[in-house]
């Protein structure tokens, strides 16, 4: 187990209250990165629109965040393409990919990314409720109507209400993100393995 020094030691004369803690120095960014990336994520596709109109982003921010109403939460670049887009259809599907999907994930990330009807043939996309881009071989897609925005330092994060959802019926096999890398969870690769 990793040890964890103190920042500071408090002294007896020193209060206990939250005003006698000490200003911290945020971390460096590669730091930052680094740390984040010990937290393994999931990968998805966000798509906004369907046909000549198809634009798609990978991203590995998808948080659910309630029930009642049902939101999830994604996370997207402020100044990036996508985010006008979102605002102003109101609307985009998250499509959770399988491990067999790396390199659609690795395909999205790059910015000369497919768009339009080039994009929905590479995804094998169909047109969902709302208009968007939905893979019928994702994991799970998720077709959500924008319910609201916040600024959150460089990104905006996107809260969706979702209003369809559709689920692999297979087994799953998730493509994960793990410390800048594309990995699998270990009972589906060694049960591929045994196989």
């Amino acid at each position: 187990m990793a040890k964890v020094s103190p920042l500071s030691q408090p002294t007896e004369s020193a209060p206990s209250s939250p005003s006698a803690t000490a200003v911290l120095a945020p971390p460096e960014m590669a730091a930052f990165r680094a740390a984040m990336g010990r937290f393994p994520t999931g990968v998805t596709l966000l798509t906004q629109g369907s046909g000549d109109s198809t634009s798609v982003i990978t991203l590995n921010s998808l948080t659910s965040v309630s029930l009642d109403p049902l939101l999830i939460l994604v996370s997207i670049k402020a100044d990036g393409r996508m985010r006008p887009r979102v605002a102003e259809a109101g609307s985009f599907a998250v499509n959770v990919l399988g491990s067999h999907q790396q390199e659609l994930a690795q395909e999205f990330c790059r910015p000369d990314r497919p768009a339009g009807l080039a994009a929905m043939r590479r995804l094998g996309a169909v047109e969902g409720i709302t208009g968007n881009a939905v893979l019928p071989l994702a994991e799970t897609s998720f077709e959500c109507v924008l319910d609201a925005e916040h600024e959150a330092g460089d990104h905006t994060l996107l809260i969706g209400r979702v209003v369809a959802l559709a689920t692999a019926e297979a087994g799953s096999d998730p493509l994960v993100f793990h410390q800048g890398r594309f990995t699998r969870l270990p009972v589906a690769a060694a049960t591929e393995a045994a196989a």
